[in-house]
Order: structure tokens, then C-alpha cells, then sequence
């Protein structure tokens, strides 16, 4: 049970009143601007939110993705195995020149470079300073000398 002669009861109630008498109601575009203010916060916390999302679930993606596309193994296995230009190679390097006798690949017996699917005239020479090279045009013949 209370008691009836609180002072500090008394005082309360006395300031209660006199706010009461005071108060005014806020103003319609004060609540509007209030309202307006709530929701933009809301909708930038919203889109910070999905950033935060999209840009975790892109990290994660890139993580669990391979490094490159070459680490990807072929759905199906070919029927017939290909040799790999690894077991065509001899085990071990060369360590000895060819005879004498025989020219080195990709040079003729004289010594001078070949040159696959070219006659001996169409293969340009490296004599001189500059290499110029022999034409292949056909010498006009006349045809009534039969």
C-alpha cells in the first residue's frame, strides 16, 4: 500500500498535468518526412545487404571453380588412344653427331640448307651480301622453230 503524502508522488502527478495542458500533436509533413527518412534507410540497408550476399556467393563460386579450363577431364575417353609426342622421342638425348658421311638433316651433302618440296633452282642462296632468288618463270620458246 502506498502512501498517500509521497512528496515526490505529488510532484509528478503536477508535471504530468501541466504537459498535458502543453502538448501539442506533430505536424502531418513532420510524420511524412519522419516515414520517408525510415524508409530510405531501410532500402539502402536492404541493397547493402544483397550486395554483401552476391559478392559472398561469388567468392565462393570462384573458389570452388577450377583454376583453368585445361584441368577439366574430357566426358568421354577417346577409342583409341593417341601417342603422345613424348613416348615418340628417344629415351636417351643425343649426345653423338651423325657420320661423316651422311649430311645432317635439312642440309644438302654440300652443306647448303634444303628445302623440302623446292628444286634446286628455287631455293634461295645465301652467297653475297644479300640473298636474292633465282626465278622459276619459264624462258619464252618459239613455237614456230617446231
Amino acid at each position: 500500500m502506498s502512501e498517500p503524502h509521497d512528496p515526490l508522488r505529488s510532484l509528478f502527478k503536477e508535471a504530468a498535468t501541466a504537459g498535458q495542458s502543453r502538448a501539442l500533436f506533430a505536424p502531418p509533413s513532420f510524420i511524412t518526412e519522419r516515414g520517408e527518412r525510415v524508409h530510405r534507410r531501410r532500402i539502402v540497408a536492404l541493397a547493402v545487404g544483397a550486395c554483401l550476399v552476391f559478392s559472398g556467393a561469388g567468392a565462393a563460386a570462384a573458389s570452388l571453380l577450377p583454376a583453368s579450363p585445361d584441368a577439366s577431364v574430357p566426358a568421354t575417353t577417346p577409342a583409341t588412344p593417341r601417342p603422345s609426342p613424348a613416348s615418340s622421342l628417344p629415351d636417351s638425348p643425343r649426345t653423338s653427331s651423325p657420320p661423316a658421311s651422311l649430311p645432317s638433316p635439312g642440309r644438302s651433302a654440300s652443306g647448303a640448307p634444303t628445302f623440302p618440296g623446292r628444286s634446286a633452282s628455287e631455293t634461295p642462296t645465301l652467297s653475297g651480301s644479300s640473298p636474292s632468288r633465282s626465278s622459276n618463270t619459264p624462258t619464252p620458246t618459239d613455237s614456230s622453230s617446231g
